[in-house]
């Protein structure tokens, strides 16, 4: 008798859908404290670039409200508060990185315009139509579900708001594709154990990478869901990408 268990991808593990969660939950648990220098020693710092690259492109606003998703340690709020945004809603499901979060936005003297809350991207804790702009940064590859968060983002925007992704995609160079796997696939593991003290947590990040829906793929996800216009940015030759969109 075939297992009615509807089943999910961890990586490149097939497991319950029930269990993708909490599996995430433990991997971001582990890497919270070292979170932000491992993004550093990654990306050889090309991942700030990239978050500058993705605010250039929200373009924030005196007197908007983002909901930044996945957004634990305050990178993206940061970013949007100092470029003239008026208030952050930082959500994400992992604790551990919110608490990273408070203590960066302590240290860096953002003591306003801050809220933290815990929450599940596929079940967002916030009313409809309430938010004039979404981000989801490097985090849309670990939800269970994609269609249902990008139904949770069309839902929580207000009419003419705006959704954004920044996540990592497909290279498009020839030759630096083959490269790029080399690198993720013995590196980050080793940086991982080094830095992390958790390799299996790096092993997670290349897979989850090669998991994730390529470019036009998830554009096509968006439009499905009702986010309209969407269109994407390669940056870097695809290693990352900016996916955006508007509810109308």
């Amino acid at each position: 008798m075939n297992d009615p268990t509807p089943t999910t991808h961890f990586g490149f593990k097939t497991v319950a859908e029930q269990e993708k969660a909490s599996l995430v939950k433990a991997v971001f648990d582990s890497v919270a404290p070292s979170y932000d220098l491992m993004n550093d020693l990654m990306s050889l710092g090309i991942h700030r670039l990239w978050k500058d690259s993705f605010i250039d492109a929200v373009k924030p606003r005196a007197g908007e409200h983002l909901l930044d998703v996945a957004g634990g340690t305050g990178d993206i709020a940061f970013r949007f508060l100092k470029r003239g945004g008026s208030q952050v809603t930082v959500c994400d499901i992992n604790a551990e990185m919110l608490k990273v979060g408070r203590e960066r936005a302590i240290d860096k003297g953002f003591l306003q315009g801050l809220d933290w809350v815990v929450g599940d991207a596929e079940a967002l804790p916030v009313p409809d139509t309430s938010v004039d702009a979404y981000t989801i940064a490097f985090g849309l590859r670990n939800v269970t579900h994609i269609d249902q968060a990008l139904r949770e983002a069309r839902r929580v925007l207000k009419p003419g708001g705006r959704f954004f992704c920044l996540e990592f995609s497909r290279v498009v160079l020839p030759v630096f594709d083959k490269i790029y796997d080399t690198y993720s696939f013995s590196v980050l593991p080793w940086l991982g154990a080094k830095v992390a003290g958790d390799p299996a947590a790096y092993q997670y990040l290349a897979e989850s990478i090669r998991r994730f829906p390529a470019q036009k793929e998830l554009v096509a996800m968006m439009e499905e869901a009702g986010l309209e216009q969407a269109r994407y940015r390669n940056l870097s030759g695809g290693i990352a990408a900016i996916h955006s969109a508007w509810r109308l």
